[in-house]
């Protein structure tokens, strides 16, 4: 996956222009121009690109190289606000709840507007905003997302103080603050809620720090030429006909050169309800406090950490507490809401059943570094548990697919040594044109009576989702798909959906000494009858809304989870299935459950991703869309179509200050190799070689143009 380095041709054009003039060429110089408007990124200036007398320039120059993002205005240069994030989060049973403070100060003398484009994890439900005036209060308001806009714009404009909170995509949201005064500090605090995972008895909590660089495939939305008015949002990338809000999910990236910013303190008090065998964090080093049998804090060793890899807090049940079931209760507004946890019988291996296995690997650029490592070596270890009378293929893909053999093969010592010795010769390089990939791995079946896996080890890092979930929809016929997260931050968003809509399950590997232990796991759920044709049974004298509608497949040690509405609610949850084509049925009481805050939200949660899933395969576009909206309205949640604003009602800034809005920088993602990712010239599906190509071409042509003129203008005053 390469990228444009953010800044570079800006800067370099710009020295052009000034030649131009200095040349005394105009037609040098308006082609210099159009370069410029065809091919700069948005907004970024390359730290190497500023000269000594835009340093001179800079508040405090001895910040430079310690993280600072610089912003070309009008007169002079100028920093981004810094940001610091505080996270506590409190787990009871199997409910997070998580408030997260955004601290915004603003380093220079004028007046600024920060944007902030971050990560949550997928399922998050997203209920409040608080915004932190010194030692006032302003708490925000859910409302349309249009709307929302509006009223943010329009306090911006008349210098209030105002922040506003969006989704753009359920694992990316973008904070705006408005009016941040001269050196001033702003609080932005956003609560949200989620259900922590549970699988094959671990119970595991995740809180991402970093919105990886996505690849955006397709073509320019304004084709014909690209100026800085295509950009709708504050990201380095343009918006395509694949992606269109490309602009909005790509925050500029700080080069590894210049430091880490963004530090991020976590607090995570644990309630679990029964005592552990142990606690651990997956990437980052914690100190642990053990308050009672069942209660803990954690936090971070030397308090903080860069925003540059996932958390991972992970604990397990002593044996003997391992959880069956759990129920969670809470009355609202008239209405019984529910969430039911229930661990399925446990299973035996089944019948040992021949397999058609396509293993999909990523070497796309942002894969570089210690990612393509986890992913070589997990899929060595696949091919290892490969058996004769099995058959595979492997495909890799970047900017292309290739394919190693023509068509599955049967597994053979021969077939086996060939595919290791490929899988080692694997480099991570290019684009991350995934769906031509997905595309052969669904179509490539033999034909035989065989059970068809799809393996996907992948970073996910890709801004086109919504077209890869309709491929995995529309070709998955009898395949299922396992997809495998990758390195410090993946898209998981993408990785638990595209699982989901292929009816497999998604595993996550952040660091190569996970690849043994985590593919074991996955191995497990391959080797083990799935729970099929799950039907739930309320009684017929209720009526209950529950989410998800069609529950999907189980696999081994995964626990059914099930969000429900009710006017009351059913004493006893009836469950059945089959398992090896034999008939399980089960029951549940659910009487005397846990009562619990923020059930209710999690329902809502649960049917608004529902309907997202419809809107994006169904007709009846506005219908969907209003039931996502009113939803989200009577829970106060943040969706596509809602936002969150607060607004001060007394204007801070006088309209005639300078204001400046600026795009809040991101760390790449640890592991990753940023030339790699970026490059050195433009190379997305954005067209942006064609741009930069047709730029060069129509400078030189200036060049040329601008020698002849001067040969033709000395020669006329000779002889005149």
């Amino acid at each position: 996956m390469n990228f444009q380095k953010p800044g570079t041709i800006i800067m370099s054009t710009f020295r052009c222009i000034i030649a131009g003039f200095i040349t005394g060429t105009l037609a040098s110089c308006m082609l210099v121009l159009l370069v410029m408007l065809l091919t700069a990124p948005a907004g970024a200036t390359a730290m190497d690109d500023i000269t000594a007398d835009d340093m001179n320039r800079i508040e405090d120059p001895s910040n430079v190289r310690q993280g600072t993002l610089l912003f070309k205005g009008e007169q002079d240069f100028s920093r981004a606000p810094i940001l610091k994030t505080d996270v506590q989060i409190n787990v009871t049973g199997m409910i997070a709840r998580a408030a997260v403070k955004q601290h915004f100060r603003n380093p220079d003398t004028t007046w600024k507007e920060g944007i902030y484009v971050f990560p949550l994890p997928e399922d998050a439900a997203v209920d409040h905003l608080r915004m932190h005036i010194g030692q006032r209060v302003i708490e925000g308001r859910i409302q349309e997302r249009q709307q929302a806009r509006q009223q943010y714009e329009q306090a911006r404009s008349e210098g209030k103080k105002a922040s506003l909170v969006e989704q753009e995509r359920p694992n990316i949201f973008t904070t705006s603050v408005a009016n941040i005064g001269p050196h001033e500090e702003i609080v932005i605090e956003i609560e949200y809620q989620h259900i922590v995972q549970y699988d094959s008895g671990v119970f595991s909590l995740r809180f991402p720090m970093v919105v990886a660089p996505r690849y955006i495939p397709g073509q320019s939305v304004t084709p014909e030429e690209i100026t800085i008015n295509t950009f709708d949002g504050s990201g380095w990338a343009v918006d395509t006909d694949q992606v269109r809000d490309a602009s909005r999910i790509t925050p500029p990236v700080l080069h590894p050169d210049q430091g880490k910013i963004n530090p991020v303190t976590i607090q995570v008090n644990l309630d679990t309800g029964f005592s552990l065998q142990h606690i651990t964090s997956s990437y980052h080093n914690i100190d642990i406090k053990q308050e009672n049998e069942t209660r803990y804090r954690m936090m971070l060793e030397n308090n903080s950490s860069q925003a540059d890899r996932d958390f991972e807090l992970i604990w397990k049940p002593e044996p003997d507490e391992q959880p069956r079931a759990a129920f969670f209760s809470e009355q609202k507004n008239g209405k019984q809401y529910g969430l039911i946890m229930m661990l399925p019988p446990e299973q035996t291996r089944g019948e040992v059943l021949n397999r058609e296995v396509i293993f999909v690997i990523d070497t796309s650029g942002s894969m570089s570094g210690t990612s393509i490592m986890q992913a070589k070596a997990g899929l060595e270890l696949a091919l290892a548990e490969l058996k004769p009378g099995d058959r595979f293929n492997i495909i890799q893909f970047n900017s292309y697919t290739e394919l190693l053999f023509q068509f599955p093969q049967p597994v053979t010592h021969q077939s086996l040594r060939q595919a290791r010795n490929y899988v080692r010769s694997l480099q991570a390089q290019g684009g991350t044109e995934m769906a031509t990939a997905l595309q052969a791995a669904l179509n490539q079946s033999t034909g035989h009576s065989a059970v068809r896996q799809v393996i996907f080890l992948t970073d996910g890092s890709i801004g086109n989702e919504d077209d890869l979930f309709r491929i995995i929809r529309q070709q998955l016929g009898n395949s299922r798909l396992f997809t495998v997260g990758i390195g410090s931050a993946p898209n998981s968003h993408f990785m638990s959906r595209a699982a989901d809509f292929g009816r497999g399950t998604y595993t996550y590997i952040g660091k190569v000494d996970e690849v043994q232990e985590k593919m074991q796991i996955l191995f497990n759920k391959l080797q083990h009858p799935v729970l099929t044709d799950i039907q739930i049974s309320w009684g017929d004298s209720l009526t209950v809304e529950a989410w998800p509608q069609k529950i999907p497949d189980l696999y081994l040690d995964e626990p059914l989870l099930i969000s429900l509405e009710a006017a009351s609610l059913p004493e006893t949850l009836h469950i059945s299935g089959l398992v090896s084509n034999s008939k399980w049925d089960s029951s549940m009481k659910l009487q005397g459950g846990k009562e619990q805050t923020g059930i209710s939200v999690l329902w809502a949660r649960k049917k608004i991703a529902a309907l997202m899933d419809q809107l994006n395969s169904r007709t009846e576009q506005n219908e969907v869309r209003q039931m996502i909206i009113d939803t989200a309205l009577a829970h106060h949640l943040v969706s596509k179509f809602t936002s969150l604003v607060a607004i001060d009602v007394t204007p801070a800034r006088v309209r005639e200050e300078i204001f400046k809005s600026q795009s809040m920088p991101v760390n790449l993602p640890a592991g990753w190799e940023f030339e790699k990712v970026f490059g050195q010239l433009p190379q997305t599906a954005t067209e942006a070689e064609l741009y930069l190509i047709r730029g060069i071409l129509l400078l030189f042509t200036g060049l040329l143009f601008a020698i002849f003129s001067r040969k033709f203008t000395r020669r006329y005053v000779c002889q005149s």
